[in-house]
């Protein structure tokens, strides 16, 4: 059995940043990783030759981020395209009532206006929320104290449960009171027209990665023992960087079992329900000053939003997410039938000028077996700190990182990647400058 010092199992953006550091401070370590390939939840498809980011697409913020600072010491290109967290306004967005037609430039602005009333109310209500409290339970409260007709209000609503499901992919009422809490972005947002996995294929570099080695098994006490079918391994730590979902399931087993408060923190997070849907066109016919287009009403129950990805693939591209209920509806439908289902709203709004789409790209990250889910998100009952406890070093042994078990900013690569760093700290004992991670020196 090979003996290392330090085990990392995933070789996604957290797994690799351990590694990468640990391996930097001298220590011998070996990257177990269950896919075919590094990136984890990073993951670029280039089939029909345009880079096209079917997991993580953005830098959500770039002011003070590492990851953008990773990025541009790699050399990585970046395009801006800020989203801004489901924003009502600030962008060129393309808003549509219920009955089809497009708002006024006054009519947008007033519905805006609602959306920032409420979420100042919000913060009020949040703060003061019972520990049990769901994000529907903080909205409506909020929504309450304003004195709007029932077809306002109910706007106002729908929005938020959109909002919830695009930032978490989870139904409103399943979601903790303080589950948005970081919603929040610092700067312009970027993508990379060129491919996020450009990232994690730079971090991989110089180390040790065992590809298509599946975890099933870690035993830990005075050191410990990691189980793969291809063989076992031993090493003083353990970096386990697996999503929840992996963690939750009975195909990945550490025993002894995890103690608190790292498996109460952990059994109040779950991973979501969020796919992307890709439509490429042989040409443009949405008006080509919106970076988004919307529509409320019952229609938008299941396609609401659609994003212009035009400027970053350099062909005629909108983006749309089925998010929360949508995705889990639309889990077993074919490619056709979700591209159906969105062409139908589309053409409520835009009529025949809605071409058939030239290619249609579905991701699958419910099916993955190593992801089931695109990210993790707060239940009801759960608080900010989980995150941070998920990561409690065990035993002096064990170390979980990954995007869930970062409080300030989780579910993005940011999180993976400072959560990778504070795991190779815990271990080395020291502090380690966080540019040592895009040095290009090993010791």
């Amino acid at each position: 059995m090979e003996h290392v010092d330090t085990i990392v199992v995933g070789a996604g953006v957290a797994g690799l940043t351990a590694a990468r550091l640990l391996t930097k401070a001298g220590r011998r370590v070996v990257v177990l990783e269950a896919r075919d390939r590094v990136g984890g939840r990073v993951w670029t498809d280039r089939a029909d030759g345009v880079a096209t980011d079917l997991g993580a697409s953005w830098i959500h913020g770039i002011a003070d981020s590492p990851v953008a600072a990773a990025a541009e010491a790699f050399g990585m290109r970046m395009t801006e395209f800020t989203v801004g967290g489901y924003q009502p306004d600030s962008r060129p967005i393309a808003s549509y009532g219920p009955d089809g037609a497009r708002l006024t430039d006054a009519e947008a602005a007033a519905f805006a206006d609602d959306i920032h009333a409420v979420d100042a109310t919000l913060l009020e209500v949040v703060a003061a929320s019972a520990p049990d409290a769901s994000y529907r339970d903080v909205t409506e409260t909020a929504i309450a104290r304003h004195d709007w007709d029932d077809e306002r209000a109910q706007r106002v609503r729908e929005y938020l449960e959109h909002r919830t499901e695009e930032q978490y992919g989870a139904w409103i009422e399943h979601l903790a009171a303080h589950g948005l809490d970081d919603d929040s972005i610092a700067g312009d947002e970027v993508v990379f027209p060129d491919g996020y996995d450009a990232l994690p294929i730079a971090l991989a570099q110089g180390l040790d990665i065992r590809l298509e080695h599946v975890v099933s098994r870690v035993d830990w006490g005075a050191g410990a023992t990691v189980t793969t079918a291809r063989g076992g391994f031993t090493a003083d730590e353990v970096v386990i960087t697996v999503p929840v979902g992996v963690l939750q399931s009975g195909e990945f087993v550490i025993a002894p079992a995890l103690p608190e408060p790292v498996a109460g923190a952990l059994g109040r997070l779950r991973m979501n329900a969020f796919e992307k849907v890709f439509l490429r066109f042989p040409a443009v016919f949405w008006d080509a000053d919106v970076y988004a287009i919307r529509q409320q009403g019952p229609e938008g129950r299941r396609w609401h939003s659609w994003y212009d990805l035009t400027a970053v693939h350099g062909e005629p591209t909108l983006l749309t997410f089925a998010a929360g209920p949508a995705a889990i509806e639309t889990r077993t439908w074919t490619p056709d039938q979700v591209a159906a289902s969105v062409l139908e709203q589309l053409r409520r709004l835009f009529g025949d000028a809605v071409p058939e789409p030239t290619r249609i790209h579905l991701t699958a990250w419910q099916d993955d077996p190593f992801a089931r889910g695109s990210y993790a998100y707060m239940t009801v009952g759960s608080t900010t700190a989980d995150h941070d406890d998920l990561a409690t070093p065990v035993g002096g042994v064990l170390h979980l990182a990954g995007e869930a078990t970062w409080t300030d900013d989780p579910a993005t690569v940011a999180a993976a990647l400072l959560s990778g760093h504070r795991a190779a700290e815990n271990i080395t004992g020291r502090s380690i400058p966080i540019e040592e991670l895009w040095s290009s020196r090993f010791s």
